[in-house]
């Protein structure tokens, strides 16, 4: 680790490693330095030069988010210079800024409102023309209001650097500039994934949530933090609630959330505009109790003691084995694990069902055979730093859209190279090294072709195979058939392909194999399973 550096920040001692730019040594000290285009875990761009800092034998105030810190550096961050230039910028940011606060809905979190009140600006210095572009709402989701950008460039990062999706970027020159898509096209016909990516960065009331607006005042919400139900990645959602409805969701954000939760302020579709459903008419706000032939309102306590009353009287008169639990994905795992023990611990019979079986049955079947656990062996945060995936049957960006984030981010930033076997063109294979379009069905023969070339050309991890594993020598019996030629007549892979596949994996350091109902909602689901985990296994 290189040795740390020291400099002097407001008069205050800041030990901080090498390369760290002025911005986070000063937070390290607890200095805050306003900033607008700036955000964390995206690149600087020093647009806004509201973070501007005064450093003694400089002739310039430097953009801090930028600048690194170096060893003997004096940092003055409040000096009557720095003042003086960070509300020239403002002013000059306000001139073509509608001043709606009363109205906008993000009074209260807006990052220019809250500086503007910093500096005592209740006008701007500068007048002249402003833009008056139209407000853009042609989509399902999200409302751009091009009066309120500021061309911070954050939403733009955020598409191309985050979600490598760069649906938006900048167009036009000089005043005329503005954030827009390709040829100036709605969001719903671009890459545009509507992940709210973008909204969450915007510092400005510049990009909204349709169905927000009207819906209370940013400090009029109470903001709780729960786990999405939809898939099995485990999102942290911030749910943001005004008068017992959801007014819209967001994901913690910041270094701290980036440590404790998986999706690490990431969120999808589904995570961020797919719990409309709360707010819906049609739900049931009370349990029901049905009397006399219909279904009546009543109270939890009348409703719980019902139902354990009947549990009860069932268990008593029929037996335990008479009952049967079904859980669902929705639930969290700890909910799932809760109602289990309840089925089998106070009910006492092992008749509970969910509904995760017909998706991963096979998965269950085919690892715990292999491995002795039915269940992920890497945790999603190891994904990003590994050099090679084999992704097959799973539509992850689709699916498990922040688990396909992480392997995005694993080829784009780090190098990782990436496998795609899979007959269809999902989104995955704008980033592959080699996508190996099989046959439907065939799934095991391109498996076993794989090994195959992996053993007939000495790439296995031997010592793993010998310590690790049991009847290698039967393994190889059966692989021995499934010739590069073979596996091509059953699964019109060419054979160059299955060869360049096979290299690609077993001589990557670290390599992931990801898969979902893709191969495991087959006849043959326990099968594939089984091979891949032959694949793991025999290159260690």
């Amino acid at each position: 680790m290189s040795k740390k550096i020291t400099l002097t920040i407001d008069g205050k001692q800041a030990e901080v490693n090498p390369g760290i730019s002025i911005y986070w040594a000063a937070k390290s000290v607890g200095v805050e330095i306003p900033h607008l285009c700036y955000e964390e875990d995206l690149p600087a761009i020093s647009s806004c030069r509201l973070c501007v800092v005064e450093v003694e034998g400089t002739k310039n105030l430097p953009a801090s988010c930028s600048h690194p810190a170096v060893a003997g550096m004096v940092v003055h961050t409040t000096s009557e210079r720095v003042q003086k230039a960070r509300r020239i910028n403002l002013d000059l940011i306000l001139s073509d800024h509608k001043i709606e606060c009363i109205t906008c809905e993000k009074s209260g979190s807006c990052a220019l409102e809250r500086y503007a009140y910093e500096f005592g600006i209740a006008e701007p210095r500068f007048s002249g023309e402003k833009n008056d572009l139209p407000v853009d709402e042609d989509n399902p989701f999200i409302e751009r209001d091009y009066g309120k950008c500021i061309l911070c460039g954050r939403c733009v990062l955020a598409c191309a650097e985050i979600q490598y999706d760069s649906a938006i970027d900048y167009a036009g020159r000089g005043f005329g500039a503005h954030i827009s898509t390709a040829f100036n096209r709605p969001l719903d016909q671009t890459t545009c994934e509507f992940c709210g990516l973008c909204i969450s960065v915007c510092p400005v009331g510049a990009l909204t949530e349709k169905d927000r607006r009207k819906m209370g005042r940013e400090w009029e919400l109470k903001k709780n933090h729960t786990i999405c139900p939809y898939c099995g990645c485990g999102c942290t959602l911030e749910v943001n609630v005004h008068d017992g409805k959801v007014v819209k969701v967001m994901a913690p954000t910041g270094r701290e959330a980036n440590k404790n939760t998986v999706n690490k302020g990431n969120l999808c579709v589904k995570g961020k505009f797919g719990l409309r459903y709360l707010n819906h008419g049609d739900r049931l706000r009370a349990p029901l109790i049905k009397k006399n032939g219909a279904f009546e309102e009543a109270s939890w306590d009348d409703a719980l003691d019902l139902v354990a009353r009947r549990l009860g009287e069932i268990k008593e008169k029929h037996g335990a084995d008479a009952l049967g639990g079904l859980s669902s994905a929705k639930c969290t795992n700890e909910e799932n694990y809760i109602f289990q023990k309840f089925m089998r611990a106070c009910i006492g019979t092992n008749n509970v069902d969910h509904c995760a079986r017909l998706c991963h049955a096979s998965t269950v079947a085919g690892l715990a055979r292999a491995f002795g656990s039915g269940a992920m062996t890497n945790s999603i945060g190891e994904l990003r730093f590994v050099d090679c995936f084999f992704v097959t049957g799973s539509n992850t960006t689709e699916a498990h859209p922040i688990i396909g984030l992480e392997i995005k981010a694993a080829v784009q930033k780090h190098g990782a190279k990436l496998i795609i076997a899979d007959p269809r063109e999902i989104d995955l294979v704008r980033f592959a090294t080699l996508w190996l379009r099989h046959k439907n069905g065939t799934d095991v023969a391109l498996f076993n072709g794989i090994m195959h070339v992996i053993i007939e050309e000495g790439l296995e991890d031997s010592s793993f195979v010998a310590e690790r594993t049991e009847d290698y020598e039967k393994f190889k019996a059966v692989v021995k058939d499934y010739t590069p030629e073979k596996a091509e007549a059953i699964t019109e892979v060419p054979r160059a392909q299955i060869v360049e596949a096979a290299r690609i994996y077993a001589q990557a350091g670290t390599s992931s194999i990801i898969y979902s109902m893709g191969i495991t909602q087959h006849t043959t689901g326990t099968d594939n399973v089984l091979s891949l985990a032959n694949l793991a296994m025999l290159t260690g």
